[in-house]
């Protein structure tokens, strides 16, 4: 029986709050340990593209899993075993002696990457309902941080002479101790049983979740296209090899901003206007991106991008939780399948798209599936 969720309490919410940054912490360190991988496999950047295509579909798969568990257990479940996939991934990834060891960990990453993505979404819900302001905003730029310190203590480690790969086992350890010491003040309220709703209440409403899948989709793969390939296209517009992380940089640092106000712009001027104006800006940096000679225009281009970004996904997994309330759980679950096929999109398909017209053509793809996401805007604000 599904049990009334209590008002959270300061330890379920700093919690959650943790279960956010630890995932972007996680991430940041996969993803700037590509050029170790690199190096140790002797793959080719479209070999990377096939494992980031590997990862997407375990983590869509472990998007589902998340379902049956927050069915069956709870999200908490969800949240704990997914870290300690993360965790067990990570360390294997760290001592894999080839690379078909090396993709069968990436892989095992990848399942507990969509555990986690689903289920402390469904967290975040959860804490947020019974409270008068939101708070996803919060807690997204909670994960936009711990990617940061993960991007920035990878750099440590390198600074140091110490292999990337030992990165990997210190977010492995943080992920472990997290699930010892501290999961148990995660909230364990149990997802509502389709065959438990009420009569007329056993079918989703595909269409809205549709609508905010497409927002979704459209943000991630602006996100995965920056993150990705942000320094590839830099370097094609003449920056120096220095300069080339600072795109990436830059656009992280318009996603936390736009993360911390987020909360405070829904209470000033609403979901629905914040909504258009995120759009807006994102077709407007995608096309600054796309169209700037000189690597300073495209900087610009990806800082507006992540701060469009950085609104929408909160934005999004916030309308996701109030389609039906009663069954967030498994709503967020559906919705969350998006931002995989935002993440293929904007990692393999701008990498392809790159390979045959040249990066800076490529960034359009981002731009233009914000602009097919306004139908979605209009849909939702109604």
């Amino acid at each position: 029986m599904t049990t009334t969720a209590p008002v959270a309490t300061r330890a379920n919410t700093l919690a959650v709050a943790a279960t956010y940054g630890l995932q972007g912490l996680g991430y940041a360190v996969v993803v700037t340990a590509l050029p170790a991988f690199q190096e140790r496999t002797g793959l080719d950047a479209t070999g990377i593209s096939l494992i980031l295509l590997g990862v997407c579909v375990t983590a869509a798969l472990g998007s589902l899993l998340a379902d049956v568990i927050a069915l069956r257990l709870s999200s908490r479940h969800g949240v704990l075993i997914g870290l300690t996939l993360q965790a067990l991934g990570l360390c294997a990834t760290a001592l894999a002696p080839d690379t078909v060891t090396l993709a069968a960990s990436v892989l095992a990453y990848g399942l507990g990457l969509g555990l986690i993505d689903a289920a402390c979404n469904m967290q975040g819900v959860l804490v947020q309902r019974g409270r008068a302001s939101p708070l996803l905003g919060r807690f997204y730029a909670t994960a936009t941080s711990g990617s940061i310190i993960g991007a920035v203590a990878m750099a440590g480690v390198l600074a140091t002479g110490t292999p990337a790969f030992a990165a990997l086992g210190i977010a492995a350890a943080l992920q472990v101790a997290f699930v010892v010491f501290f999961g148990r003040h995660l909230s364990r309220e149990r997802a509502a049983r389709p065959h438990r709703q009420a009569p007329g209440r056993g079918r989703l409403d595909a269409r809205a979740i549709t609508v905010v899948g497409l927002v979704i989709l459209a943000a991630f793969t602006v996100d995965s296209a920056a993150s990705s390939w942000s320094a590839v296209h830099l370097t094609a517009v003449g920056a120096a090899a220095a300069l080339a992380p600072v795109g990436f940089a830059v656009y992280q640092g318009g996603v936390l901003v736009a993360r911390l106000v987020t909360d405070a712009a829904i209470r000033a001027i609403g979901r629905r206007r914040l909504l258009a104006v995120a759009l807006v800006a994102g077709v407007a940096g995608g096309l600054i991106v796309a169209f700037a000679p000189v690597a300073a225009g495209a900087i610009a281009g990806f800082a507006i991008s992540g701060l469009a970004v950085g609104a929408l996904v909160p934005l999004a997994f916030g309308l996701a939780g109030g389609i039906d309330p009663a069954r967030s759980d498994e709503v967020i679950a559906r919705v969350n399948l998006f931002n995989y096929a935002g993440a293929v999109l904007g990692a393999v398909g701008v990498g392809v798209l790159t390979d045959l017209t040249g990066s800076g053509l490529a960034f359009l793809l981002p731009a233009a599936l914000l602009l097919v996401a306004v139908p979605a805007w209009r849909r939702a604000s109604r």
